[in-house]
């Protein structure tokens, strides 16, 4: 098989982490008739797919990996401006019609939303800083994209700096004893350190350093001490899950131990020679495709719900299959051709033609 230089199982991992958490959100944490739990639509499904929030944890290890490799040999300007070029457009874009959507279509969900978002609180959100600015979010999953945030920016200090496999790997280290003494630190630092999240961006890390440099002992001990570090922490998640149901915790102690396993393969270029097409449209797909999900899925499953009355088993994937239309839609009318031109401007380089971005066919290096 030829070899690749994306890494198209990478991209596989990213649409089952998205698709994951749009299974949890459709089938665990809402009410699909804004009465009835999950369970009396699912009663199968719903102990199954509720472990689709790991989706969330996932994504942060891939993002340790992905930044890590993709700053190298980049100056902060430039760091920056991939940053802003991969993030916003297709964020301004689903914004705009996640607002739309939830206006024209409100959805009681039997849990709390947000309702219909005013001209003020849309433009916090497109900003990406509405949370820190306690502004309400247009989609909760937006949450994530601020912890996003603090990691690029946590991760701009060794560009500025110049990363090397030391200080990349120190700055793990550090990082991951900062979350391990996590009851100790004030908490002014946690907004800053993350302890939560950290033990799986240090572990994305530390196989974006083996990929580059080999494996070493010192990458070995942060991939198992982010892994022993996190598996407590997906069991506190899972006990703030109440479904109505029993959670058992070792499943998810499963999922992210698997996880695990799946991006050290990748890093240490055991699924190099995939040569899978479609999954890199996939992966070029999941970052809209999480934007849109959840608020629009969930009009979209209630409507359909209203006015056919048929099963969950029905709606759910045909609202997924939607969704992964109106991602591509995103990708290819917003992403492609703004996305360049965005990262242009931010580094003061536009021109009177601004170059196509070459879409899915990026490189192993791409953003997340």
């Amino acid at each position: 098989m030829t070899r690749t230089t994306r890494l198209h199982a990478l991209d596989g991992l990213r649409l089952a982490c998205a698709l994951a958490v749009a299974g949890y959100h459709f089938s665990a944490s809402w009410r699909l008739d804004g009465v009835n739990p999950p369970e009396h639509f699912m009663p199968v499904g719903s102990h199954v797919l509720i472990y689709g929030f790991l989706g969330v944890e996932l994504f942060f290890l891939i993002s340790g990996f992905v930044i890590g490799m993709s700053a190298w040999g980049r100056t902060p300007r430039q760091f920056t401006a991939a940053r802003v070029a991969r993030l916003y457009p297709a964020f301004w874009v689903c914004v705009l019609i996640t607002a739309a959507v939830v206006t024209l279509v409100p959805v009681s969900t039997g849990v709390p939303v947000t309702g219909a978002p005013g001209l003020t609180q849309i433009a916090a959100n497109l900003t990406m800083l509405a949370e820190p600015a306690g502004m309400p979010l247009v989609d909760t999953v937006y949450w994530t994209l601020w912890v996003e945030l603090r990691f690029y920016l946590l991760f701009a200090l060794l560009v500025m700096w110049g990363p090397t496999y030391r200080r990349v790997a120190g700055f793990a280290t550090g990082w991951l004893f900062a979350a391990a003494a996590e009851p100790l630190l004030p908490l002014w630092t946690h907004p800053i350190l993350m302890p939560k999240y950290a033990p799986y961006f240090v572990i994305g890390v530390a196989l974006c350093l083996m990929r580059r440099h080999g494996p070493t002992p010192w990458l070995w001990a942060l991939v198992v001490g982010g892994w022993m570090l996190a598996l407590p922490r997906v069991s506190a998640r899972v006990a703030d899950l109440h479904p109505g149901f029993a959670v058992p915790a070792t499943p998810a102690l499963v999922i992210v131990t698997l996880a695990v396993v799946a991006l050290t393969a990748i890093a240490l270029g055991r699924t190099d020679h995939w040569n899978v097409g479609w999954l890199a449209t996939a992966g070029a797909l999941t970052y809209p495709f999480y934007l849109l999900h959840q608020r629009i899925g969930y009009a979209l499953i209630r409507t359909a719900y209203d006015y056919t009355g048929l099963p969950a088993w029905v709606l759910l994937p045909a609202a997924i299959a939607v969704l992964l239309g109106a991602a591509w839609l995103v990708h290819r009318l917003v992403e492609r051709p703004l996305a360049p031109l965005l990262k242009s401007l931010v580094l003061g380089r536009v021109t009177s033609k601004v170059v196509p971005s070459p879409g899915v066919l990026r490189t192993e290096t791409s953003p997340s």
